[in-house]
């Protein structure tokens, strides 16, 4: 014990033995109450050994106490960081229990994957690049005349009303098709061209089974001389076989104003198998894109000859293909975010 008027020879040498004292209890503890007593003895808040020491401070001469602090400092800090490692590891031997395999596995944590939706827009690509395609990408903010009047859209048309299209204001608008990329391609380069124009399109759509207000879209655009209405079909089915495997398709007539003649084409449902179900509403059928030659006056307004050359279009949306793909009867499930769905798809 120290003195009431130590001196600091005497201040520093007690400093030394109640560290080492203190840290080799806290080492020698085999468990927690064996542990607490020792934290009692030296680091208590009440009669604790290091508590004394700080006393002490007090009774050495002012030009002895600076030497002395520092001396305080040292023990308290070992003493504490002593006692907290020997907490740890006391604690960790005694809660563990003795059955457990440390060499076991972990349980398996899905990392994630990519979006099913996005797996197939690089399918898709993947397929038309083998036929000499290449991605051509634009704007999502577009101008009207891009968007409506360079396709052929009248004034009038119903497209172009607000209900149908979100506008930004000042003439701009959100693109309602991938479509603007086509003659944006077109004005930048000469035919022949083969393009395709995966992106995010924007419409006024109710959020239902089978739409969705901003959602993906991938275009398709062959431009050359004598293309012909012959080599879109032959184009698109050898698509639908490569992608869904063997399925029947047709076409059928329909109306786009930038296309002339313009036809849909549908694949058999595969969640009917051609009975008829709510997601093709019955049918048998299901849409997965619209087509047609490309329209004399959109060729025109991109500054392309159409009396030499002829072209064709298409648009499809991945979503409903991934509707297909995955037998899903609801797209609101592929934009839930619901990490189950999405890790069953992607396994």
């Amino acid at each position: 014990m120290l003195s009431d008027t130590p001196t600091l020879e005497e201040y520093l040498a007690y400093a030394a033995d109640l560290t080492a004292r203190g840290a080799a209890a806290f080492t020698a503890a085999a468990d927690e109450d064996a542990l607490e007593t020792a934290r009692i003895q030296f680091l208590g808040d009440k009669r604790g050994e290091l508590l004394l020491l700080q006393r002490a401070l007090g009774a050495l001469p002012a030009d002895s106490r600076r030497d002395a602090g520092r001396a305080f400092n040292d023990a308290k800090t070992r003493l504490t960081t002593t006692h907290d490692e020997r907490q740890l590891t006391v604690r960790h031997a005694t809660t563990r229990a003795p059955h457990l395999d440390l060499t076991m596995p972990a349980r398996h944590r899905w990392q994630g994957a990519k979006h099913p939706v996005t797996v197939v827009i690089d399918e898709i690509v993947g397929i038309f690049r083998e036929l000499g395609f290449t991605v051509a990408l634009g704007p999502e903010s577009e101008s009207e005349w891009y968007n409506f009047g360079a396709l052929n859209f009248p004034p009038d048309h119903p497209a172009l009303d607000m209900h149908d299209t979100l506008y930004l204001g000042e003439g701009a608008l959100l693109r309602t098709h991938t479509s603007p990329v086509q003659v944006r391609t077109l004005q930048r380069y000469a035919p022949p061209i083969r393009i395709l124009a995966p992106g995010t399109a924007f419409r006024r759509d109710p959020f239902d089974a089978s739409h969705a207000p901003a959602f993906a879209q991938i275009e398709g655009l062959a431009v050359d001389e004598g293309i012909s209405f012959v080599d879109l079909k032959a184009t698109l089915t050898h698509f639908a076989q490569r992608f869904f495997g063997k399925t029947r398709t047709r076409f059928r007539p329909s109306h786009f104003p930038f296309t002339e003649p313009s036809a849909e084409m549908d694949v058999e449902c595969r969640l009917c198998g051609g009975a008829g179900c709510s997601a093709c509403k019955g049918t048998g059928w299901m849409e997965i894109l619209g087509s047609g030659l490309v329209h004399p006056s959109v060729l025109e307004a991109a500054g392309v000859d159409s009396e030499r050359y002829t072209g064709w279009a298409f648009g499809m949306g991945p979503a409903r293909i991934a509707m297909l793909r995955y037998d899903l009867p609801d797209i609101r499930l592929l934009y839930d975010s619901d990490m189950r769905f999405l890790q069953q798809v992607a396994e």
